[in-house]
């Protein structure tokens, strides 16, 4: 989404209208379609819409198809000679070829800005490209490269844009911003950054996502305690909590030490929410080491949680190992986590009912507002839905609610 908005910016600083629209399959000149080349389901994702516009141009809706993004960076060759119907591929990096492509010009004094498609309220901003972890199952080294961290000015500059054009949260993204500042400053930075981009006015919340576990800065947590615009909530991906398999993945870190990593971070910041991704279905997982894991998810409590079937992916490490776990066994496995969060998830929605919360309107439907906490990032997370009952709310403005019932993952609230 990031690197759509930034090609989008610089296509209409040089004048040519440009939509939004995955739908929309004519009415335009060109298609230009950005890919995710990730897992499985994402790379088909990706072909079936590349599939689709071709299909259009051949019918005469469209002129030229373009394809980006991780998906063509990856496959570049093997795409070319699969769908050569698409007019020309690019890669990860190649802002300036594409503009040039469609007969605009680059304009470097656009560095950092981009054509918001999120709400007005929120707004996601990369901290580093890359990533120089060695996961055995992940491709996104092969795809992005190493970790590049972003100078904290350039951040910093980025994040005051966003804040003149409205946005009041900012979503801190990158592959591992654990990692962030390593690269460029010898340390570890992400305390700095958090310490520089709370001063900025206007910023009323800041939020964390893919913190790696391995290497997380403890400073971290003192910020949070300390300022009231950081997001009690971290995107922590644990993947696993066996020892052979958290060996196996590389994740370079034991199950003693992502569970006194969790207690570290409950105890310093009271009430924190903590969001993490698993993986079931790796090669090798035994019915005991699956159990192990559903277990840890049981005892732990986490406040939000993902979990995904694994992916052989070539070229990684884990390639070379058997996908020896049939398709059914992993869904299954995935269902019976996500069952046993769903329970956790509505013991601790009921605490939370006679309290009064703040939230920021991020939807305004028929008959209700969609809302989140600071414990909610948007569209992975949960909504706290407050029926219109004649009130006005707006969209992108803070209000203060009390939660009045509770759903597996969802809330209800009226305002206070």
């Amino acid at each position: 989404m990031v690197d759509s908005e930034q090609l989008a910016r610089q296509i209409e600083a040089n004048h040519i209208k440009i939509i939004f629209d995955p739908e929309t399959i004519c009415g335009y000149d060109t298609a230009i379609i950005n890919t995710c080349g990730f897992i499985g389901e994402a790379k088909q994702e990706s072909i079936n819409t590349i599939l689709q516009f071709t299909e259009a141009k051949r019918k005469g809706l469209i002129s030229k198809v373009f394809v980006m993004g991780c998906l063509s960076q990856r496959y570049k060759q093997q795409l070319e000679v699969e769908i050569p119907e698409v007019d020309s591929y690019f890669g990860v990096n190649a802002l300036k070829e594409i503009i040039r492509e469609i007969g605009g010009n680059y304009i470097k004094e656009l560095i950092g800005e981009r054509s918001l498609t999120t709400p007005s309220h929120y707004e996601y901003l990369k901290i580093a490209e890359g990533c120089t972890r060695k996961c055995s199952f992940c491709a996104i080294p092969l795809i992005r490269g190493k970790h590049v961290s972003k100078p904290i000015e350039e951040i910093l500059n980025e994040s005051k844009l966003l804040i003149k054009s409205g946005v009041k949260e900012i979503i801190l993204l990158s592959q591992d911003t654990t990692y962030y500042g390593l690269d460029l400053y010898s340390e570890r930075k992400l305390p700095e950054l958090l310490e520089n981009l709370t001063s900025i006015k206007g910023l009323e919340w800041l939020r964390i996502h893919y913190a790696y576990p391995d290497g997380f800065p403890l400073k971290v947590l003192d910020i949070m305690n300390r300022h009231e615009n950081i997001c009690k909530y971290l995107d922590l991906p644990l993947q696993h909590i066996n020892n052979r398999i958290l060996k196996s993945m590389r994740r370079n870190i034991s199950s003693d030490k992502t569970r006194k990593l969790i207690e570290i971070i409950r105890d310093n910041v009271p009430n924190v929410a903590i969001r993490t991704t698993l993986m079931v279905g790796y090669p090798g997982e035994t019915d005991k080491e699956f159990q192990e894991l559903l277990n840890f998810v049981k005892e732990s409590k986490f406040d939000r949680l993902g979990v995904f079937t694994y992916s052989h992916e070539e070229d990684t490490y884990a390639f070379s190992l058997k996908d020896n776990i049939p398709e059914k066994v992993k869904q299954q496995r995935a269902n019976d986590i996500m069952m046993a969060q769903e329970s956790i998830s509505y013991q601790l929605n009921t605490l939370k009912v006679g309290n009064t919360i703040k939230v920021i309107i991020d939807h305004d439907w028929e008959d209700h507002y969609s809302a989140r906490s600071e414990m909610d990032s948007p569209e992975v997370d949960n909504e706290i839905i407050i029926n219109k009952n004649s009130i006005n709310l707006i969209k992108g403005q803070f209000y203060d609610v009390k939660i009045i019932a509770a759903e597996n993952f969802d809330l209800y609230a009226e305002l206070e």
